[in-house]
């Protein structure tokens, strides 16, 4: 019996899989933003493990004999999070997120001090990437800076305190800004622009590596053995691809989560940061991947299904599985800035063409399709270096909608198919690490393709409409920059 475990931003799931790839069960624990200032978005590291523990809690207490079983746990989180701990270990301040935009002059000023950045770490420096948090507590924080003993991402922690060891695996450290990404390795010259230098970072492994052994105490506390292994384990969206199966270059999938990703498997380290495409590791040795990131994907949804409150089912449901033509509103879904295309931290959201006629139904049509136009986005932006994307899986919680799915084949002209355990993707690709790392098995046997429930064809006359109304809705980020950033 093999766990994974999935810290994300807006809660934590962990589930079990059996040794047939059968998914036993499932748990999750919510977890809270705070927005202490404008562009700040932070959460307490405790937090996170307090939700693991309850989570695999709840496992033991519904599938006491299946968590018993357990002797391999893999690890999954939201990337880039900068978690820093004292000489005790101790976090010194609440985690700087993902998707924290106050290091903006910081990224300026770390691409100065370091002109070799891009082609190290294959990205550009961009606010939700760890390094220029640091760059920023170092100058404005700086009694705090001066006390970091160990830097780690969201899931290290985690793992730090269900075992003891700080372990970080390639696919997680490449979000950093520290990593040699090409060589798998961490970049002295990368940190010491940061002020740091290697003693600062964890020990890394290949995310179906062992890297540690659960603590004595959770494994009495869950009536598992004594050795059971945790796997290097994967950032979120690696963890996705592991779980979808996709580890064959040119395999790709979108995540509408609470970010929205585009992601596809490379043979090869691929950088073209000059269209804010991520280059990083994959979760498995020799493999990398590229990814588009918009940073409100379905947290656009969950911000209107706030503002009306009204849940996010009740305001889907009078649009029916499918729409004919695009909506007469147009969103832009910068909730919280944006990175590909435009690394705009201070990108702002904004509905246009509100007129008196406009209805409620015409609102969540426009965040639907605002999007998967920021989707199209970064279709384009991955289709400068390789051949174009022509299907892919949707996964994460916005793949529950037929009706997203079909106005994302609609927009995008390609094939989209909803896939089985779509919205735990991150947790079963975790459990099949933490299973690859116990029992040394080719990954080829183990992360196989899930079920495809449903597939969505590009229809021809909506995706006529659609050309016209992207073509429209890419004018408006740069008409309202200047007012609204």
């Amino acid at each position: 019996m093999f766990l994974g475990l999935d810290v994300g931003t807006s809660g934590v799931k962990a589930v079990l899989e059996d040794e047939a790839g059968a998914l036993i069960a499932s748990a999750g624990r919510p977890l809270a933003l705070s927005h202490p200032q404008p562009l700040w978005s932070e959460q307490n590291p405790d937090h996170w493990v307090e939700a693991v523990i309850g989570a695999v809690d709840d496992l033991a207490r519904a599938r006491p004999r299946e968590t018993a079983a357990v002797s391999g746990i893999g690890l999954s989180g939201q990337m880039h999070g900068a978690t820093l701990l004292n000489r005790d270990g101790r976090p010194l301040r609440p985690a700087i997120l993902w998707n924290d935009g106050r290091s903006q002059a910081e990224c300026a000023e770390l691409e100065r001090r370091c002109p070799e950045l891009h082609a190290i770490a294959g990205n550009l420096a961009m606010p939700g990437f760890t390094a220029p948090k640091l760059v920023w507590v170092a100058k404005h924080e700086p009694r705090i800076f001066a006390e970091v003993a160990k830097v780690l991402l969201p899931k290290a922690y985690v793992r730090y305190r269900l075992s003891g060891e700080m372990v970080e695996d390639m696919s997680d450290a490449a979000g950093t800004l520290w990593l040699d990404v090409g060589a798998r390795r961490w970049s002295e010259k990368l940190l010491a622009a940061t002020g740091l230098g290697l003693d600062h970072m964890p020990r890394l492994v290949e995310g179906n590596e062992r890297s540690a052994v659960l603590s004595p105490e959770l494994a009495r506390r869950w009536g598992m053995g004594a050795d059971v292994v945790i796997a290097g384990g994967a950032g979120d969206n690696a963890a996705s691809a592991i779980g979808l199966g996709a580890i064959t270059p040119g395999d790709a999938f979108l995540s509408l989560g609470t970010s929205g990703v585009l992601f596809r498997v490379t043979d090869h380290f691929a950088p073209v940061p000059e269209a804010a495409v991520h280059a990083f590791c994959h979760a498995l040795g020799g493999l990398w991947h590229q990814m588009g990131v918009m940073l409100s994907a379905a947290a656009s949804l969950a911000w209107l299904a706030r503002i009306l409150e009204t849940p996010e089912a009740a305001l889907l449901a009078p649009l029916g599985i499918s729409v004919e033509r695009p909506s007469p509103v147009q969103f832009l879904p910068y909730l919280d800035g944006e990175r590909t295309p435009h690394n705009d931290a201070h990108a702002a959201g904004a509905l246009v063409g509100l007129r008196s006629a406009a209805g409620r139904a015409d609102l969540v049509q426009a965040v639907l399709e605002g999007v998967a136009f920021a989707s199209r986005d970064m279709f384009a932006a991955l289709a400068r270096s390789a051949q174009p994307i022509t299907e892919l899986d949707l996964v994460g919680g916005g793949s529950r909608s037929l009706l997203w799915a079909q106005i994302m084949a609609d927009v995008l002209g390609v094939t989209v198919h909803r896939v089985e355990e779509g919205e735990v993707g991150a947790a079963i690709g975790a459990s099949r690490l933490g299973r690859l790392a116990a029992t040394g098995e080719a990954p080829a046997d183990v992360c196989r393709k899930p079920q495809r429930l449903q597939s969505f064809e590009p229809r021809a006359p909506q995706r006529a409409a659609y050309d016209d109304a992207y073509a429209q809705w890419r004018k408006l980020y740069p008409a309202l920059k200047e007012c609204i950033s």
